[in-house]
């Protein structure tokens, strides 16, 4: 850590941009992986078309996607544009958390956040499901490091507020509309948030996610693309929010505060 303070900031910069590339190699392996419940550790990568090993040269992030000019060097099947998609949005996240936050607890604690967030919205816009494989661990996590940043009362509070308020009004919504809403994957996540954010920039979290899918979904039924009738996957909103509040969320409940209630 010593000498990463003490290297020029360029340096820094660099490093931070390649293990965020890294980070977003692993996301892809478990977007890929996660929703058909296999390893993310084992076997080694593999192109899921021709199955052949894919060797560590043409595995380096976004940079292999170029120099095999999209396609696999074994069957010459179209890889994913999305596989350098997610390696440079999980980087961009990761550097973006740097500048945030400096060489601190809380840029090492966005590390583990940030691809979480990244591997949540890919796989639910795909799937429709949140793995139990990220969100049980996450609310481990969430409580550890909550306590850490927030006190443990406050991630503890958080945890139960955010489980009690989705739960209920899934079971609201089945009763009324029959079919469900909120799915278990959105409440566990959302547990996972109140004990990382604790439960003042939870309430955060569930305002901003709900306002920006509620405007995701009008546009979608303006444009015809949607009806009232159709699921949405709520868990991008919400990854999206948990961003937002992880960078800024006492800032805009200061602002809130103090200029839109007028500090009472």
């Amino acid at each position: 850590v010593n000498i990463f303070i003490e290297a020029p900031y360029l340096v820094q910069v660099a490093v931070v941009l390649l293990t965020g590339l890294s980070f977003g190699s692993f996301a892809n392996v478990c977007i890929y992986r996660l929703p058909r419940k296999e390893s993310v550790v084992s076997p080694r990568s593999r192109c899921p078309s021709c199955s052949s090993k894919i060797t560590a040269w043409d595995n380096v992030p976004i940079f292999s996607y170029f120099l095999l000019k999209g396609k696999c060097r074994q069957c010459g099947v179209a890889i994913p544009l999305l596989y350098p998609v997610i390696e440079a949005v999980t980087a961009f996240l990761i550097l973006l958390g740097f500048i945030k936050f400096g060489v601190s607890s809380k840029f090492f604690i966005f590390c583990i956040v940030g691809p979480a967030l990244v591997i949540i919205t890919a796989i639910d816009i795909k799937h429709k499901i949140i793995p139990d494989a990220i969100t049980l661990p996450g609310i481990v996590f969430g409580l550890v490091a909550g306590s850490y940043l927030f006190g443990f009362k406050n991630s503890i509070i958080g945890l139960f507020t955010g489980g009690s308020i989705f739960l209920i009004t899934s079971e609201i919504y089945y009763r009324i509309r029959g079919r469900i809403g909120i799915g278990g994957g959105d409440i566990k996540f959302i547990s996972a948030v109140g004990a990382l954010l604790g439960w003042q920039q939870l309430v955060l979290v569930i305002f901003l996610s709900s306002l920006i899918g509620s405007i995701v979904g009008l546009i979608g039924i303006v444009t015809k693309k949607n009806n009232l009738a159709s699921q949405i996957p709520f868990g991008p909103f919400l990854a999206f929010a948990t961003l937002l509040a992880y960078f800024s969320g006492e800032q805009i409940i200061y602002l809130y505060v103090t200029k839109v209630t007028g500090g009472l």
